[in-house]
């Protein structure tokens, strides 16, 4: 399957392909080189705040902090 570069430097995944490989709108694609090709592989979007789990010593990320402080369980 072939796809144009457009002026900006975007690039249309083909249908077939994006079916296929579940690459759906707001999917994460990580870009690199490897050996003259371009690959592209997904990823998981990181939530900021659940990055900094573990950060301030509660051992609880953002979801289970604020249910604690909303007393729920």
């Amino acid at each position: 399957m072939q796809a144009k570069v457009a002026e900006r430097g975007q690039v249309t995944i083909p249908k077939a392909l994006r079916e296929r490989l579940g690459i759906t709108p707001g999917t994460i694609l990580d870009f690199e080189a490897d050996n003259g090709q371009l690959v592209a592989v997904k990823t998981e979007a990181i939530d900021e705040l659940n990055a900094l789990y573990g950060r301030f010593g509660r051992n609880r990320n953002t979801d289970e902090l604020m249910a604690a402080l909303r007393n729920e369980k």
